[in-house]
């Protein structure tokens, strides 16, 4: 399981589950948001990144990529 902004990187190196973080410098959080609403923005992220551990590539799909 990776989460990144550079999505075609990780794809190129092999990972299965990539997620695609909010931005570069701040994969897991939103700087520009109340602090109140960032951890409700890194909780939802990270519910979503676990809910995606239970899933399983399609057929001929060799990995999951969530574009946020």
């Amino acid at each position: 399981m990776q989460v990144t902004n550079l999505t075609k990187i990780a794809e190129g190196i092999g990972s299965h589950r990539i997620f695609r973080g909010n931005s570069v410098l701040h994969v897991f959080g939103n700087p520009s948001l109340p602090k109140e609403q960032e951890v409700k923005y890194r909780k939802k992220l990270a519910e979503e990144v676990l809910a995606m551990l239970e899933e399983t590539p399609r057929e001929g799909e060799p990995s999951i990529i969530r574009e946020e």
